[in-house]
């Protein structure tokens, strides 16, 4: 049987590592099923569900020029289909959820109060203040360790 993508074949695990199991497919080919296509719940460690040894139903994802084989369980597993929530659908017991109570709000810089927020424009006078100042002062800075060269008027011989 020859190895297609999109095939289901069974195989035996081989080898199991932190990003997935190595499965031994029909004619001796080795496959790998990455952590990601192990199952459709989050997979923390591949050992909690698959073990060496065990033989599994997988689906050929891809195979590379380099006849690397991808594979996966997680596709061959029936995907349950969603359920819409609707307030209708909902039961009316109570769950013992409470909302938390209402705090007042916090100061924080990274938010500012939107009813006595600066306008865009008082921002932008600001940044510009600042901007100039520290380019001044960075100037000033440089020049003094120059030696004064550049910084004032040239002198003329």
């Amino acid at each position: 049987m020859s190895i297609e993508v999109g095939s289901v074949v069974e195989g035996v695990v081989t080898g199991i590592t932190n990003f997935g199991a190595f499965v031994e497919l029909p004619g001796g080919k080795v496959g790998l099923i990455h952590i990601s296509e192990v199952a459709d719940v989050y997979v923390k460690d591949v050992k909690d569900f698959l073990k060496e040894k065990d033989k599994v139903q997988v689906k050929v994802l891809t195979i590379d020029d380099r006849g690397k084989i991808g594979l996966s369980i997680k596709q061959l597993q029936e995907k349950k289909p969603a359920e819409p929530t609707t307030t209708a659908q909902r039961p009316a017991v109570s769950t013992g959820y409470k909302p938390a109570p209402r705090r007042a709000p916090v100061s924080d810089f990274r938010r500012p109060n939107r009813f006595n927020a600066p306008s865009f424009e008082d921002k932008l006078t600001k940044f510009l203040k600042d901007s100039d100042e520290r380019l001044t002062d960075l100037r000033k800075n440089t020049d003094s360790k120059r030696g004064g060269r550049g910084g004032g008027p040239r002198r003329s011989e």
